[in-house]
């Protein structure tokens, strides 16, 4: 049995966001196959994240800028040490390198930040993100460094691992596709689902501390819900989300029909008795959460490109309508919410994309092969990503020696 150390961003919560889901199939996939886990975090515990130790995982408290951490590795010494994000990379890989060289060092990358927050900065300025805006961008370099840092990145975007390959010419040996894993939908789930009739409204539903998902509220407050409520005056908009400011409950309006209710106790509750999701992102990077649970609950879902980006193939259909144009976003809710034969179709939709595109059964078994082969060829896996051990040579270092400083100076 193999010891797997997973080193959190911060601690799991599935209930509260779509990153605290992922981790939580990453470490199933890990028990699955046998292996003993670990998650170590340096942050502080938090009321709403997972009982680990319940689900038979180890949890250890870590501090950044601190030895101790050298001492914990060295005993641990891991066959496999996995970044929840390259923060984590940055801050500890250096001390795994030093007192753990043998480990097989893997980033998850959650989606690609530098993605992200350049298409933020795009919309900032009001102009068209264009793939060239990455190179301007401080965490492009720094994400980048830490993905040929490890001996394997998790990309859980089609989109982002193209993006990898052409614009920033990484081999792809270094990166593996690994999408959301979930269960196939089949006649049992189906039967679960409330009927057309039996649902009424719209919902949306995200981490409020996730910007993307935050904006995405004050655009369907300001701009796109008043032209649907004044087709359809009897509907309301339901927002849900963990950790909602105090700007976003202020934007809870009864009389518009537009309603914060915050943290969904039971997210597939609310989502599977809501008529149609909507979902207008103007900026993000990887899989959406809450588009995966709309599909997994049967409810249509209207979202912009971004938001159907890395779900989607070419030929295929959505599961309801994709749209940039906020004119064209507010007609199609109405039509979705109104049309029953055209809603029960995108409700098919959705069960082709999370049937064809996240078999859960399949992406395990080739991450597990993908694993084998890196272990039993580590050294020979490292010694052609040279780009890789150039930065691991500096940044044992540069990072090392700021890294102590700090230590000193807090002693």
């Amino acid at each position: 049995m193999n010891h797997v150390l997973i080193i959190g961003f911060v601690w799991p919560e599935p209930n509260s966001s779509a990153a605290g889901s992922r981790m939580l199939q990453l470490i199933h996939m890990f028990l699955k196959q046998g292996h003993k886990v670990t998650f170590a975090s340096p942050a502080t515990d938090s009321e709403h994240m997972i009982n680990l130790e319940k689900i038979g995982v180890t949890k250890t408290s870590i501090s950044v800028n601190s030895s101790s951490f050298d001492h914990f590795i060295k005993d641990l010494q891991p066959a496999i040490v996995m970044f929840d994000r390259f923060m984590m990379e940055e801050q500890f890989g250096w001390r795994v390198t030093k007192h753990a060289p043998n480990s097989i060092k893997i980033l998850n990358t959650e989606d690609l930040h530098c993605l992200r927050k350049s298409r933020q900065e795009s919309l900032k300025k009001n102009k068209t993100f264009k793939t060239e805006e990455l190179f301007n961008n401080d965490i492009t370099k720094r994400e980048i460094a830490s993905i040929y840092r490890c001996d394997l990145s998790l990309i859980i975007s089609d989109f982002e691992m193209k993006l990898l390959e052409e614009v920033f010419g990484i081999n792809k040996q270094l990166l593996h596709y690994l999408p959301f894993l979930l269960d196939p939908i089949n006649s049992n789930t189906k039967s679960d689902w409330p009927s057309f009739e039996h649902r009424k409204h719209f919902i949306t539903i995200g981490n409020f501390k996730h910007e993307p998902n935050w904006k995405s509220v004050l655009y369907l407050k300001e701009t796109i819900w008043p032209l649907i409520k004044q087709k359809l005056p009897d509907t309301e908009m339901h927002i849900y989300g963990a950790y909602p400011p105090a700007k976003a409950i202020q934007l809870n309006n009864p009389q518009d029909g537009f309603y914060i209710k915050g943290r969904a106790h039971n997210a597939s509750e609310v989502m599977k008795n809501a008529r149609v999701c909507l979902a207008p992102l103007q900026f993000g990077a990887g899989i959406k959460g809450k588009l995966a649970e709309a599909m997994l609950c049967g409810t249509p879902s209207i979202t912009t490109t971004i938001g159907a980006e890395g779900m989607l193939h070419e030929d295929s259909d959505w599961n309801g309508f994709v749209t940039d144009d906020p004119i064209t976003f507010a007609k199609a809710a109405v039509r979705l919410y109104s049309d029953h034969h055209l809603w029960s179709q995108s409700q098919q939709n959705g069960i082709e994309i999370i049937n064809t595109r996240f078999q859960k059964e399949s992406f395990e078994s080739k991450y597990n092969e993908r694993l084998k082969t890196i272990a039993n060829t580590l050294e020979v896996h490292r010694k052609y990503n040279f780009i890789g051990n150039m930065l691991q040579y500096h940044t044992l270092r540069s990072t090392e020696y700021m890294s102590r400083w700090i230590e000193e100076k807090n002693k």
